[in-house]
Parts: structure tokens; sequence; C-alpha cells
């Protein structure tokens, strides 16, 4: 049997982990919404021209986040062997929140390490690649699975292969700039501009 003075330390202990970890929490910065001015960090285009969920990555240091077109062009641009800037907070479009396919909200955000992602589904998304679907809640993943296929998996357990490899992308007879393959020497001006600002 456990004695009432042991019980109380482990609970204090407890306490201060679990106010800890909100801490860490409200220290990230909040997700920014939508505007006309948000562009795809790899595309340069208008992000709201774009069906499909989005994603926004804070990096440590910078005002403004990066803005993604699709989901998994962020999280690709997270585990890219090349990427050193310090991410602060990801956030993707909640898709349970969501009024449509092409209607996915400016506000709608949440963390990225909190979502349900539907992964190999028949939607493809904004930039015509095969996409990342985050919902916030469960079952409604669940239903995304049963009209478009595919299967729902936590971020973590999302395999690198599935959002750093090359894909076709649709476009009017050309290969559009992807999250894995961008062209070295853009991509590495872009890189240069944000670490100096």
């Amino acid at each position: 049997m456990i004695s009432r003075p042991i019980l109380l330390p482990i609970t204090i202990s407890l306490i201060i982990v679990a106010g800890c970890r909100q801490q860490i929490d409200d220290t990230m910065p909040p997700p920014i919404a939508m505007t006309e001015e948000a562009v795809g960090h790899f595309c340069q285009m208008n992000i709201l021209e774009h069906a499909g969920p989005k994603a926004q990555i804070h990096l440590e240091g910078l005002p403004y986040p990066l803005f993604f077109s699709q989901v998994r062009d962020g999280i690709a641009y997270e585990r890219m062997p090349e990427q050193n800037y310090k991410i602060s907070a990801i956030y993707v479009s909640d898709m349970s929140r969501a009024h449509d396919w092409n209607n996915v909200g400016q506000e709608n955000w949440i963390p990225a390490t909190s979502a349900h992602y539907v992964v190999a589904s028949s939607k493809t998304g904004g930039m015509g690649a095969p996409e990342l679907v985050p919902f916030s809640d469960q079952d409604d993943a669940r239903e995304f699975v049963s009209r478009h296929g595919g299967q729902i998996l936590r971020l973590d357990n999302i395999d690198d292969a599935l959002v750093l490899n090359s894909v076709p992308v649709k476009s009017s007879a050309e290969t559009l700039e992807m999250a894995t393959n961008p062209d070295d020497d853009d991509y590495r001006a872009r890189l240069e501009k944000l670490r100096k600002e």
C-alpha cells in the first residue's frame, strides 16, 4: 500500500508537468488567416486559388508564416534534409470544419501534430499531387475514407516517402515545380532572403 506522503509529491509532479506542457503550447505562435496576399512557398501562386487543405509553418524569428498550397508540401518542407530553420509551429487546414474541398476556410487551422490524416485517397491537393487530408475529428476522417478511399494515420506514422517522393503534377502540358525537387538556385535564393529578414 502506498502511503499518503508519497502520493502527494507524485500528484504535484503531474500537475507541474501538465502545466509546463500547457505553457509550451501557449508559446506557439497562433495560426494566421489566409488572405489574398498569401502565396504558396514553393509555387509562389495565390494560395486561395487552390482547392484542398493547406499548411502554414512558422519559423523562429520570422514575423509571418510560410504558406503551402498542399499539406503534403508543408510536411515535406519540415522533413527535407536541407531544412535547417527552427520551426516553432506547423498548422494544417481542419477539414472537419471546412465547407467543402474548394472552400476549406481561411481560419480553419489545427496543429499538425493533433490531426488525423487520410493518406492515399482519390483526392489530390491544390497542386495536383497526392494529399494528406487532415481532420480534427477521427469520425470525419473515417467518413472521408468511406467516400474517397485511403487510410487514416497520425503524423508520426506517415512515412517520409509519402511526402518526399517526387510526383507528377497536373498542368497544361508541363510539370510544375514540386516541394521535393525545387530549382536549386531559386530555392537557395529564397532561403537566403528569409535568413536575412
